[in-house]
């Protein structure tokens, strides 16, 4: 690339000051009147009791407590964020051309607010929209997030079980560790799983829950991913844990699940199989569900159809859709499956969000050791934005338990979910 000459967003010829430090590219020249009036544009939108925003040449200060302050290190970053922050606002803080001080939390919260004011209702999404993603897609998109390292994700994740998914708070003062091993309980007695039945799993990630099935309620369980490095890392632990008579870790798509099981589990998996293979997974469930047996998906959705975040889905999440519930009863219409109970856990996934942003900027070191910076603030921001949508109700955790049509053997209540004791 010729570093004399950029053209960016149609100013030809723009001069730029490149150096070679993390922040990039930068203007020689001092900001101009149509820069501050962008600015101003910006300020109007939100709460400068809570967020400063400044250009290049504003003198460093200090953000307040409960403050943040966003500095623009280019005139084309700036230019940029104003016509599309979504995709860009992410790219631009992970290269250093945008910079945050003070508690990003904070910034996200009120770019939230802000959306809530300004946002019209949106058009639902047409069904052709809703793709169908391929075992070849599948697995360049689980690749992309889950194969970057088991040690990276160890640095930050419960301790016990690597869950990936959203914890369950049953108590506000519980530690990570045990809010995610009250969700595992919690899941298995909505299944009312019993020593000596068969569990199939699908999307299993590190095997940390089929290894507590097993532990704990002594079920059998065939565990299906397509995450290479997750299933080398569950069968390293199966062996630890001398569980390899109960627990199969199989290198396989949902799509190829065969036998006849007492129970089906799906924890964080949905977000990954494209709404245009509901259908398909509803009828391989019904197929390998026996006719007394029960079922259960766990899965981030939303209220309305929307696509996930476009930053996200670029650079962190790609090929991922969180469904409404209306999108989810194509798994069970008409496949021959009954919904049996639909609960709700989206602020758990927000405290679960807030202790795995606080171990990793506990141990931003070795993250910034094993990659850079600019990974360091790209995974930065998607744990806070995560955070913060799941806060402003942008995203929702649901969890749905089902049984084949015409199952009677089910509970009367929800009493055994919530039994004393583990």
């Amino acid at each position: 690339m010729n570093r004399d000459r950029l053209e960016p967003l149609g100013v030809p010829n723009a001069d730029y000051d490149f150096d070679d430090t993390f922040t990039g590219a930068r203007y020689r020249s001092d900001p101009v009147a149509f820069d501050r009036w962008l600015l101003n544009q910006l300020k109007s939108r939100l709460d400068e009791t809570h967020v400063k925003v400044v250009l290049w040449d504003a003198e460093d200060s200090r953000p307040g407590e409960g403050q943040a302050i966003v500095r623009f290190c280019d005139r084309a970053a700036l230019w940029q964020v104003l016509i599309n922050p979504a995709l860009h606002f992410g790219d631009l803080y992970s290269a250093g051309r945008i910079k945050i001080t003070g508690d990003i939390l904070v910034l996200v919260d009120e770019a939230y607010r802000y959306l809530a004011k300004t946002e019209s209702p949106s058009r639902r999404l047409s069904r052709s929209r809703l793709r169908a993603p391929s075992l070849s897609d599948s697995q360049r998109n689980i690749h992309h997030h889950y194969d970057i390292g088991n040690e990276f994700y160890k640095l930050w994740l419960d301790r016990e079980a690597l869950q990936y998914t959203c914890a369950y708070y049953a108590e506000p003062t519980m530690t990570i560790e045990q809010a995610q091993r009250a969700k595992m309980h919690h899941v298995c007695r909505k299944l009312r799983l019993k020593a000596g039945e068969s569990v199939a799993e699908a999307g299993g990630g590190w095997g940390g829950f089929a290894i507590f099935m097993a532990k704990n309620y002594g079920v059998k369980v065939r565990s299906f991913n397509i995450s290479r490095e997750q299933i080398a890392y569950s069968r390293e632990w199966a062996k630890r844990e001398n569980l390899t008579h109960l627990v199969e870790f199989v290198e396989n798509d949902f799509r190829n699940i065969t036998g006849s099981y007492d129970a089906f589990v799906s924890i964080g998996m949905l977000e990954h199989a494209g709404a245009g293979n509901y259908k398909q997974l509803g009828e391989l469930m019904r197929r390998v569900i026996r006719s007394d047996g029960r079922g259960l998906v766990h899965s981030i959705g939303r209220d309305r159809p929307e696509p996930l975040n476009a930053w996200i889905s670029k650079r962190i999440f790609p090929g991922a859709y969180p469904p409404t519930l209306r999108e989810m009863m194509d798994l069970f219409e008409d496949t021959g499956l009954s919904v049996l109970d639909v609960e709700n856990i989206r602020l758990h996934y927000a405290e679960t969000l807030r202790a795995w942003l606080q171990r990793f900027e506990e141990n931003v070191e070795s993250v910034r050791t094993m990659f850079d910076e600019a990974f360091v603030r790209a995974w930065r921001l998607y744990l806070a934005g995560s955070l913060m949508a799941f806060v402003h109700a942008k995203l929702q955790l649901f969890q749905v338990l089902f049984a084949p049509v015409g199952a009677n053997n089910v509970p009367w209540t929800r009493a055994h979910v919530y039994a004393e004791g583990e």
